[in-house]
């Protein structure tokens, strides 16, 4: 490596992603894999990832599927417990798990409303605290959240995922105050409309691509390569003095 070059290598470190079976977490994990980061699969159904862990492992490194359907607690410590034992650490924490359904403000249902603060906040939170406390014990570690634009702009529709994702980056600054101390570093990388199977419904309707292309002064949508550089870069050496910080990869949207 060139003298004084930035070091965006994983090599020799452990990442948990949750969410990690399609979409974001998917390119996650293969991106750290990529980078030389053994992976932490954090799926609702093992018994399907098996493509995924064969693909992570041709890349050389070493993949696990765990059980994690948040915010279920019993599942969050299986996963850490397998992750240790098969590791013996967790350097890079992706919290990546999510959902959105959508509805104006005044026809929200409970039902939904309860979904998206216990996935997004609570789930969030507690996989954190339980990988946080094991990173604090050990003196180091890297947690990335993915959030969304939608905790910075306002989405028409999304009043409540706007909330969780706004709740997320502050719960990001607030850990990156409190475990500075420990070397935990904590950042938020927040995306724009990224193609995805969640995503291709709404964005198949061409009303619905046109309005969205036309808040993204970059003029395209996303895709999951252009996440999972700002994922790696935050994770990596490179960006050791970095903590607290909403990377917005949202082609503008925010600013416009």
């Amino acid at each position: 490596m060139q003298k004084n070059a930035p070091d965006f290598s994983l090599e020799g470190k452990v990442t948990l992603v949750t969410g990690a079976s399609r979409g974001i977490g998917r390119a996650c994990a293969l991106a750290c894999a990529a980078a030389g980061s053994d992976i932490v699969l954090g799926v609702r159904d093992v018994a399907a990832s098996t493509g995924l862990v064969a693909e992570l492992e041709g890349t050389g490194r070493k993949a696990i599927p765990v059980e994690l359907d948040l915010p279920n607690k019993a599942h969050i410590a299986q996963a850490i417990d397998a992750a240790l034992t098969t590791f013996g650490r967790i350097d890079v924490l992706i919290n990546n798990v999510g959902v959105a359904p959508g509805d104006l403000a005044e026809l929200v249902e409970e039902k939904d409303l309860d979904e998206i603060l216990d996935v997004n906040i609570k789930g969030t939170f507690l996989m954190t605290q339980a990988v946080g406390r094991h990173m604090i014990k050990h003196n180091g570690g890297r947690i990335i959240n993915i959030s969304s634009q939608a905790g910075t702009v306002a989405l028409r529709g999304e009043a409540i995922y706007c909330m969780s994702k706004a709740a997320i980056n502050h719960l990001t600054r607030c850990l990156a105050a409190e475990w500075a101390r420990y070397n935990v570093a904590v950042n938020t990388v927040s995306p724009t409309f990224i193609h995805t199977d969640g995503t291709a419904p709404f964005l198949s309707d061409a009303a619905n691509r046109k309005a969205t292309l036309d808040h993204i002064p970059l003029g395209r949508i996303g895709e999951t390569d252009d996440v999972v550089g700002a994922v790696v870069f935050l994770a990596s050496p490179a960006a050791s003095l970095i903590t607290g910080a909403n990377l917005l990869v949202d082609g503008g949207w925010s600013v416009a």
